[in-house]
């Protein structure tokens, strides 16, 4: 659905002001139903999940549900899709992905790890990612030959469920496998190295919760590697590209 919109309407704003102090506060109820009832469109499948303040005066910042973020005008009869840039001393500067680094990084933090397969490295943890994952992607078996490298390093790596080929795939199944497996990591290894391996099922995981956030953040492939900042950093890097990015030595 999103993709017609992005066929339709594609933009990239840049602006030469100082951030609002109050943008991406939630706005009064009059606005907030005042846009939806604009943007809503039953026939496209899209329902408007908050409304913010944004950078622009007098434009909204529009959050759909299971959507991207768009720029909207205060009747909501106008919107713009895309990444809002401030110039400042000649640099660019993404606020849309910052915005954006900050909702993924409080929504990992009020995650239970519990309910993640965590390699964690033997001594101080000095970094960490947490990775949407599928046994059958080839490079997330490439990026699983990492761990050990990161672990060394002291990153932690956290694997989150991401069967990208749906829940009625053999990548699902898998996942469900890992996450019921008496040894999660043991099993998760096995299977991305394509070993038999027994995979059992079970009711209680957590594969369908983890594959609904990640659609919620905008996963399209995996890997997809958030760092401890909130960074989305869509495919397979090896670990010296990721100990960079961490700034782990």
């Amino acid at each position: 659905m999103f993709n017609r919109l992005y066929q339709a309407a594609v933009a990239t704003l840049i602006i030469a002001v100082a951030p609002m102090v109050n943008a991406g506060a939630p706005v009064d109820k009059e606005t907030f139903e005042r846009i939806s009832a604009a943007m809503n469109s039953p026939a496209m499948g899209l329902s408007v999940s908050t409304v913010s303040t944004s950078d622009i005066q007098g434009m909204y910042e529009v959050q759909f549900d299971n959507g991207p973020m768009v720029y909207a005008t205060a009747d909501g009869k106008h919107f713009l899709v895309g990444d809002l840039f401030q110039v400042d001393n000649g640099q660019f500067v993404n606020l849309t992905e910052q915005r954006r680094d900050g909702e993924r990084l409080a929504k990992m933090e009020a995650l239970d790890e519990a309910d993640m397969i965590v390699f964690a490295p033997e001594g101080e943890v000095k970094g960490e990612i947490t990775v949407f994952t599928d046994t059958t992607c080839f490079y997330c078996q490439k990026l699983h030959n990492e761990v050990p490298e990161l672990n060394k390093h002291g990153v932690q790596v956290r694997y989150l469920a991401f069967p990208r080929g749906g829940t009625d795939s053999a990548g699902y199944r898998q996942l469900v496998g890992a996450w019921c497996a008496e040894n999660p990591q043991q099993t998760l290894t096995a299977l991305k190295n394509k070993e038999p391996v027994p995979v059992k099922q079970c009711d209680s995981n957590p594969v369908d919760e983890q594959y609904q956030l990640g659609q919620q953040l905008g996963v399209r492939g995996t890997p997809a590697i958030i760092t401890d900042t909130g960074q989305m950093i869509p495919g397979y890097q090896d670990a010296d590209k990721i100990l960079a990015t961490l700034g782990v030595e």
